[in-house]
């Protein structure tokens, strides 16, 4: 039998580290489909998993076939075109393949679009969702990613941080469902005729735990697997991971306390976005920050997204899950947290402004492009093709109305 070189052992312990965190990443979907359809209307729950599906089937063959050359491909430092997943050397100091890289990839593409699906439950059309998914996934996120990830993208070159995806991902799927959002308008019933809001609970909050667990176990392949290697990552590995726990723990403290005083008592559903909160504040920094500025991080994002979701509650924006909150304000806070508690560069350690700069310029940059384009396409198809579903359509329920069956059946 032929002797293994010690290449070959790194390329094996690599690859099976980076296929193993990669099926964390894609298990997540399974979190963002129970979280969803919990936080929202029996009615409408298989119409959300209905979403999170598309995200996966559209959004992967998209990614696949466009996207990845997009971003990953020979770029002019804001986007690239290359034939894909088989072309040769990225330039990214790889030690697994293509196909592999393509795979944890996908995740995060997927990741990002999933935000998006939260925010428009409930009200808009199946396949003008799909549709959107493929271009999101064909086109904007690998923008994003293109300017982050890739060696020669404009924010890489000036020394933006962004680890896992507080802004690629997080900002990114979080300001466009701010859009889209915008553009659907809000629930009927949601606020009533003298502009207050009416409160429309999640049908099945312990399902929402449940999807909550899931993301929560996913995000230790989507931060830790974001090294790309295990071998002689050791220690850093360990550092983003215990970084990861730390920041969510901080932000579901962060979030008890803070309801408990503003409304007299816990807030568990805000408790579980809280948690989301701290891991998304920490996805951007997670290598770069100490443990202690991990903890700073959480809390301040578990009290933020609170805020947030009564702030965007009160302009009349309609997100039932929290996605905008969660991910967008928490991806926008993340990135700039960076800035603040990196131990080199970091404002807060003697580092001046200058990286606090840089992470404002790319995670702005981010935000706005994904606002504006969603904005854009999201107009032009309701012009042209209608995105929100008929009224009686949604006074039946989603799930009736466009798929014929009943999440919750029962039988006489």
């Amino acid at each position: 039998m032929e002797e293994l070189t010690n290449l070959d052992l790194v390329q094996g312990i690599d690859t099976v580290w980076v296929a193993l965190c990669a099926a964390l990443i894609f298990q997540m979907e399974g979190g963002f489909a129970l979280l969803e359809a919990g936080f929202i209307r029996g009615k409408n729950a298989m119409s959300i998993i209905a979403k999170v599906i598309i995200d996966i089937i559209f959004g992967g063959l998209a990614f696949y076939a466009i996207g990845f050359g997009i971003a990953y491909g020979a770029s002019n430092g804001w986007f690239a075109f290359d034939t894909g997943i088989s072309s040769g050397d990225l330039g990214l100091g790889l030690t697994v393949s293509n196909k592999l890289f393509w795979f944890i990839q996908l995740g995060f593409a997927i990741a990002a679009i999933s935000i998006v699906s939260g925010a428009v439950a409930e009200r808009m059309k199946v396949w003008v969702y799909a549709l959107f998914v493929v271009i999101f996934c064909a086109v904007m996120y690998p923008l994003a990613a293109n300017w982050v990830w890739n060696p020669n993208g404009w924010l890489a070159g000036r020394g933006f941080n962004d680890f896992a995806g507080s802004a690629a991902v997080h900002a990114m799927g979080g300001f466009a469902a701010l859009a889209a959002a915008l553009v659907l308008g809000p629930r009927l019933g949601k606020y009533d005729e003298n502009g207050e809001i009416t409160p429309i609970p999640g049908h099945n909050l312990p399902l929402a735990s449940v999807g909550a667990f899931i993301l929560w176990f996913g995000w230790f392949g989507f931060n830790p697997g974001s090294t790309l290697a295990a071998v002689g990552n050791w220690e850093l590995i360990g550092t983003v991971a215990t970084n990861t726990f730390l920041a969510s723990a901080a932000g579901g403290i962060a979030t008890m306390v803070y309801t408990q005083f503003r409304y007299g008592q816990v807030d568990i559903t805000m408790v579980i976005n809280g948690v989301l909160a701290g891991l998304v504040g920490i996805t951007a920094g997670c290598n770069v920050v100490g443990p202690n500025s991990a903890i700073i991080i959480g809390l301040v994002a578990g009290v933020l997204v609170d805020v947030a979701v009564v702030t965007i509650d009160k302009m009349k924006v309609d997100d039932p899950v929290g996605a905008i909150a969660v991910h967008g304000i928490n991806g926008l806070w993340g990135t700039l947290a960076v800035g603040l508690f990196a131990l080199e560069g970091g404002l807060f350690f003697g580092g001046g402004a200058s990286q606090l700069i840089t992470q404002l310029i790319g995670v702005a940059s981010i935000a706005a492009m994904a606002f504006i384009v969603t904005f854009i396409l999201f107009k032009i198809l309701d012009i042209t093709i209608g995105v929100r579903i008929s009224r009686e359509e949604e006074l039946a329920g989603i799930d009736a109305a466009s798929f014929g069956v009943d999440a919750y059946s029962t039988f006489e």
